[in-house]
Parts: structure tokens; sequence; C-alpha cells
């Protein structure tokens, strides 16, 4: 990783160090956030999910974060070999999260066809999170031999995937501020998870600019998140898009 700055520009520190040096602490703090959010519907609850179905995407899930705080470590201790070794075992585990979490959805959503705007909110809150990790993943695969790149496309893995934290943190511990968030016939709890990924991408946005003088992979993913915050707020309004979800249900 003969690539790695650890200089400093304008007294900010490089961004670069910063993934090398910390990128774990990053992903055990998601992972964390993950366990907060699911530990009362989920973790504390194994034996009365209704199928495997939560169990397998919830393994899959787990296996990812804990694959995420691995290989940043591995990184930290210069482990390049095994890095590389662990991070084929991801060209299985992705294609996985990914099958897992379709079959989920369209077990939740069931045979349901013309919902109301809410579900419809739902629907692009999922699929549309499932596309931005599925690209987030790939650029980091056809980047791998380019380190500063890949460290930033597998940080920008985890953003789509804040929602569903956010909303059980929310609903479980921070009712009162649910009234406040933005509505399509009641409440989007999505927009809470959507808002803090874009506010984290801009600061990480601002720090690549200011510490490294380009734009690149985090202002790429902020102008993503902001598109696929309209979209989850507005595309229930649109014909094509309920057309398409209906279609994509019931597959």
């Amino acid at each position: 990783m003969a690539g790695v700055i650890f200089k400093y520009r304008n007294g900010v520190m490089k961004l670069d160090r910063a993934l090398y040096q910390s990128a774990y602490l990053w992903f055990a703090a998601f992972f964390v956030m993950m366990l907060a959010g699911f530990w009362l519907t989920y973790f504390t609850r194994l034996a009365d999910q209704d199928n495997y179905r939560m169990h397998t995407h919830g393994v899959s899930l787990v296996l990812w974060c804990l694959m995420l705080i691995a290989q940043a470590w591995l990184i930290r201790r210069k482990a390049y070999p095994m890095h590389r070794r662990i991070g084929r075992l991801s060209y299985l585990l992705v294609p996985v999260i990914v099958l897992t979490t379709v079959d989920l959805f369209q077990y939740t959503m069931g045979d349901v066809r013309d919902m109301p705007p809410r579900g419809y909110v739902f629907s692009a809150s999922v699929i549309l999170a499932l596309l931005l990790f599925i690209l987030y993943y790939g650029l980091a695969i056809r980047y791998r031999k380019k380190s500063a790149l890949h460290a930033r496309c597998m940080v920008c893995t985890i953003f789509p995937l804040f929602t569903p934290i956010t909303d059980r943190i929310i609903a479980i511990h921070f009712r009162g501020w649910i009234p406040h968030l933005p509505s399509v016939d009641g409440p989007v709890l999505q927009s809470a998870g959507l808002g803090l990924a874009a506010a984290l991408l801009a600061g990480l946005t601002v720090w690549d600019w200011r510490a490294h003088g380009r734009w690149g992979v985090f202002a790429l993913a902020l102008v993503l998140q902001l598109g696929y915050f309209y979209a989850v707020m507005n595309f229930h309004a649109f014909g094509w898009w309920r057309a398409f979800s209906d279609w994509f249900i019931g597959l």
C-alpha cells in the first residue's frame, strides 16, 4: 500500500490516512448502530421470526459488517495477503445479500398491487438502496488495485443501509421526533436515515476536497444520496414507478 499518504495539506489530515488507520473504527461504529437498531426487534427475538427470510438476510448483513471491520483492520496491520483472501469471499457474500434482500422484500410486500403512497415510498427506499449498494461494491471491485478509490467505495457501501437501522432506533427510542419528519400520508421515518447519510457524505466530500484538492467518490455518492432522498419522497407520485414496483414485487 505504497500510495498511502501521511502528510497534511492546509492543516487538514489527509483523508487517505484516516481511512487506512481508522476505517475499522468507523465500520465498528456502524455495526454497533446496527445492533442497537435491531436489538429489540430481531436479536432478542430470534425464535419469534416469521420464517427463515429474516435470518438469511440478517446473517448476511452481519457478515458484511464483520467483513468490513476485519478488512479495514487488516489494512491497518498491513496484512495485505489476508485482506485479499477475505475480500474474495465477498464475491459470494454480496450475491447472497442481494438475493436475501429481494426475497425478504417480496415476502414482506406479499401480493399487494396499487398500494397506497407509503407502500411505494417503502419500495423506493429498498430497491434503490440495493442498487446503490451494488454500484458501490462494483466500483470497489473495479478499483481494487487503486487503494484510495477502493477504500472510499467500500466506505460508501454502508450508506444505503442506514434507513432500516435509523427507522427502528427512532421508532423505539425517539418517538417524539416522528411528528416532525417529512410526511407522505404520515411521517416518513426513512427521511432521518437518508438525511444523516447525506450529512456524513457532505462532510467527507468537504474533507476530501480540503485535504486533497479534488472531488471524488464521496462527492459522487453525495449526489446519488440526494437523488435517493428525492426518489424516496417523490417517486410514489409517478405512474412508471408504481408500475415498476408492482412488477418487481410480483417477480
